[in-house]
């Protein structure tokens, strides 16, 4: 070629325009990248920010950040009320695997560094970081690391933790921004999904409070609306197991109802006191307690054994100082997460709605009580005034029209009207006895309720139910002890006659007059046969005997069957 040399030259501008071209196309290249990465993470802060179930979120926030920094493994820790792990999700191992690595982390080595200083923090080799202390068991390998905080306005509810950039390549600044950036949009996320789930529990903690309330003020029987209301918050906030302690009024334990896993242990619990129960903790906060693991609290000192196999627990009273009516609570199982603010947040409310409506259904049945009562007297007052008067005034005309019978027959008919009147106004001043008696159901023997009580317990052996009839005031007049003699003799005359009389007909009289308590037992039976046993009877005539009383059997035999026990005893007897 010629010195001039322009054809050697001429490739000297090619090749510098090759090596441009490439390099523009490097830039080309780059330039794609970055807005395909902008468009992941865009895309990545949508999708986070649609869903508003938190456990969805959580996993959706991890998800995306492995695909973003191209990371083979991912973890969010969620970071509790004692600074430490409370919830660990993991992306890119399988459950097999991490089934064989065993309990999740709780916070310590690197994990711990960025929760102890919550920076974002970049290693190219998590063995040379002074905190790291190694892996588990069966855990991968794991070399480069990428961490960083989710801030929920100004708390750090956890953070993002990604290993093993793909390539073997380190983790870098632009991968640490784009991190940065999905944690800011993750915290707004988890925000809006937890005043999400305080609205929604909220709604259901109130519809739980409306459903107990409707149910007792409706008439519900309160052992089912009780079990009702365990079981709502049970299920609400996730428990395994709810108990309810019932209060007395000099702070007794006076029953339990337990639903779920476990319960058997704690149903039915009668103690004279809370002490050294969760109970009594939960009473001595005046509200509401929560418990890390209930199982080894040093509060539980009374049968600790019920909790074995349970965690986290949460108590709280229903009721006020003036008028408690009991402990609820409910408990996880080991291993669980513990109660955390946001869901027991309203139970305190739950608890102090129940304890309102119990206390309406309390005033309610006391107001209910005393219509009743106003009816009884009502009842007894007209019975009096009218009935009595009207009956009375029906027999004197009888007894004076009976003078002016001739016929002997009319005579005797007219006088068995008499007596049949005279014994129907004994039976209505009895119940008017009753009624008005009733007015005070604490006190006194409960001699009425307790033979009518009798009667229908023998009523079946005997066949048929023997006729009653009580006079007096029975239930104030009859001193306690008097009334258990008088009902014990009345259960074995009645089984004497079940035994032995064969009869169709028994008739008993219980009356208290003039300071004396008389029971009377008759039946149309075969009578007492000569020379018969009279251990069972002798037994009631002693009885009656130290009472300072005395029993009289007769039996006419003949024609006219049947047998007719009296026992009386004074109503002020001697010492027994």
């Amino acid at each position: 070629m010629s010195a001039g040399g322009q054809p050697a030259a001429s490739g000297l501008p090619r090749l510098r325009l090759d090596e441009l071209l490439d390099e523009l196309q490097v830039r080309i290249d780059e330039v794609r990248g970055t807005r395909d990465r902008l468009n992941g993470l865009l895309e990545a802060v949508m999708s986070v920010g649609r869903e508003l179930d938190l456990p969805q979120v959580l996993r959706g926030i991890v998800e995306a950040a492995v695909v973003l920094v191209d990371a083979e493994y991912g973890a969010l820790g969620v970071i509790g009320d004692d600074k430490r792990l409370a919830e660990f999700l993991p992306v890119g191992i399988s459950d097999g695997l991490r089934a064989q690595i065993g309990d999740l982390p709780s916070g310590h080595g690197i994990l711990g560094e960025l929760i102890r200083h919550p920076e974002p923090l970049r290693l190219s080799e998590l063995s040379e970081h002074p905190a790291s202390y190694g892996f588990p068991a069966h855990h991968p390998p794991m070399h480069s690391f990428l961490g960083v905080p989710i801030r929920v306005r100004e708390d750090v509810f956890g953070n993002l933790y990604l290993t093993e950039k793909r390539g073997g390549a380190d983790f870098d600044e632009e991968d640490e921004a784009v991190l940065s950036t999905l944690a800011v949009a993750a915290g707004i996320a988890i925000e809006n999904a937890r005043l999400f789930e305080e609205v929604r529990l909220r709604e259901r903690w109130l519809a739980a409070s409306s459903e107990i309330t409707s149910a007792l003020l409706s008439g519900t029987p309160e052992d089912e609306v009780l079990e009702g209301m365990l079981e709502r918050a049970k299920d609400i906030t996730g428990a395994d197991m709810g108990v309810f302690y019932l209060l007395g009024p000099a702070g007794e334990l006076r029953g339990s109802i337990a639903l779920g896993q476990g319960a058997e242990a704690h149903r039915g619990i009668i103690l004279p006191s809370t002490q050294g129960t969760l109970a009594e903790a939960a009473l001595a906060q005046d509200g509401i307690i929560t418990v890390t693991d209930v199982e080894s609290d040093e509060r539980v000192t009374v049968q600790p054994e019920r909790w074995t196999g349970f965690g986290p627990a949460v108590a709280v009273t229903v009721g006020t100082k003036e008028r408690l009516s009991g402990v609820l609570m409910l408990a996880r199982r080991q291993g669980r997460p513990v109660f955390v603010g946001a869901e027991v947040a309203a139970l305190p409310g739950f608890a102090g709605q129940a304890a309102l409506a119990l206390e309406l259904a309390d005033r309610r049945r006391d107001a209910e009580q005393m219509s009743m009562l106003e009816d009884h007297d009502r009842i007894a007052r007209d019975l009096h005034d009218l009935a009595i008067q009207r009956l009375f005034a029906t027999g004197m005309t009888l007894q004076s029209a009976q003078r002016f019978a001739e016929h002997p027959e009319v005579s005797e008919r007219l006088g068995r009207a008499v007596d049949d009147l005279d014994a129907t106004i004994k039976i209505i001043r009895s119940t008017i006895f009753g009624l008005r008696e009733r007015e005070a159901p604490a006190t006194g023997s409960k001699l009425r309720s307790r033979a009518v009580q009798t009667l229908d317990e023998v009523s079946a052996g005997l066949g048929f139910g023997p006729a009653l009839r009580m006079e007096g005031l029975l239930d104030t007049e009859v001193p306690p002890a008097v009334a258990d003699e008088a009902l014990a003799v009345l259960g074995e005359a009645l089984t004497n006659v079940a035994r032995h009389a064969g009869a169709a007909h028994a008739e008993v009289c219980i009356v208290a007059a003039d300071g004396v308590l008389t029971l009377t037992v008759t039946d149309d039976g075969v009578g007492m046969p000569e020379g018969g046993r009279r251990s069972g009877l002798r037994n009631l005539a002693e009885r009656a005997e130290r009472l300072g009383g005395r029993m009289e059997v007769t039996s006419p035999g003949g024609a006219t069957r049947g047998t007719r026990l009296e026992w009386e005893v004074p109503l002020a007897p001697p010492t027994l």
